[in-house]
């Protein structure tokens, strides 16, 4: 059986705290690691100089709430979107407004920048969109057959996959219908491709997730989660997927001939509910954070080792590792936002 190694437990150094309106709804780093994106569910964005704490810029965000952050790779622009209907894209350095596109429903629930910062992608109720870096319409997909909950691009790819109810979808923003489609009688919540694009995992609404081998379209399914499944994520490597549906991570070791047949290993068990989780962008190092306001890091193993520790209080919404690996961010329910240092990692 998989094993957990307690071990000494090192409190993370913090190395600034700071407070936002309200609950944070997405968290993210840009590119080079000099700033950090903070979306309040309520609307505003908040913009941090990465290293000190300082607010760069407080941007409206979207009236209603902001739903989604996404940076492009490539020029310093944040794209948000929001429960106005719209997605706009900002410029980091200066605060100012590049571009706003109108999403194609009352609800933007998704954006993001390809992995070039050519291709910026909208999702908004049954509608996907594709807009070039300057905002201008590519191409509109034809209608999903339900809300659209998740879009994720492929890794060094220009193929983007989309989660409605029912199937996942495969787009090229040139091409006017999907590449491939794989069916599934089922709710998706969310996406995460394998780091080298052979795998895309979902979370879903019935407490399991499925494991699909892009290649074939061979699926496989695991269960046995308490509670839905929305927090997914890779390992730098594709070895390991970490899943989150209740109070425990389940790690997949998806070396080899893949998870089918194999024992997950399980850890950082709580009493409250695992609300977030993200390996770290080298090495198999897995933040992960709770309904009780701990946030702790776990180098991933047969037998696994807790690494670090820390608390903000209430509820974490999301947790982000800098580019570096050499820090990590986190949020509440109740807008605190802590950065921790980990360069003993």
């Amino acid at each position: 059986m998989p094993g957990v190694n307690g071990g000494r437990v090192k409190a993370m150094a913090e190395a600034w705290r700071e407070e936002v309106p309200d609950h944070v709804i997405d968290l993210a780093w840009s590119p080079d690691g000099t700033r950090l994106a903070a979306a309040s569910v309520g609307g505003p964005v908040s913009v941090f100089e990465g290293s000190s704490g300082r607010v760069e810029h407080r941007l409206a965000g979207h009236g209603f709430g902001t739903t989604s952050l996404s940076w492009s790779p490539r020029d310093g622009v944040l794209a948000t979107a929001g429960q106005d209907g719209q997605a706009r894209a900002w410029d980091a350095a200066t605060g100012a407004e590049r571009f706003r596109v109108d999403g194609g429903a009352p609800w933007v629930e998704r954006v993001s920048w390809s992995p070039r910062g050519d291709v910026l992608a909208t999702a908004a109720g049954k509608t996907l969109r594709f807009w070039d870096a300057s905002g201008r319409l590519i191409r509109e997909a034809p209608p999903q057959p339900s809300t659209i909950a998740d879009i994720r691009w492929r890794p060094r790819s220009d193929e983007l996959a989309s989660a409605a109810y029912g199937q996942l979808a495969f787009w090229k923003p040139d091409e006017p219908g999907p590449s491939r489609v794989f069916q599934w009688k089922g709710s998706m919540l969310a996406l995460a491709w394998s780091p080298e694009g052979r795998y895309l995992a979902t979370g879903d609404q019935d407490s399991t997730v499925h494991f699909w081998i892009v290649k074939t379209g061979e699926d496989l399914m695991m269960y046995g989660y308490p509670t839905k499944v929305r927090d997914l994520s890779w390992d730098s490597v594709g070895r390991y997927l970490g899943t989150a549906g209740g109070p425990q991570v389940t790690i997949w070791d998806c070396s080899g001939k893949g998870p089918a047949g194999t024992t997950p290993i399980s850890l950082d068990r709580r009493r409250a509910l695992i609300t977030a989780l993200e390996f770290r962008p080298s090495g198999p190092v897995l933040a992960v954070g709770g309904g009780d306001g701990g946030v702790r890091v776990w180098r991933v193993a047969k037998d696994s080792e807790r690494l670090g520790a820390a608390n903000l209080g209430a509820e974490v919404t999301r947790v982000a590792w800098h580019p570096s690996g050499r820090s990590l961010a986190a949020a509440t329910a109740t807008g605190t936002i802590g950065v921790f240092q980990t360069p003993w990692i």
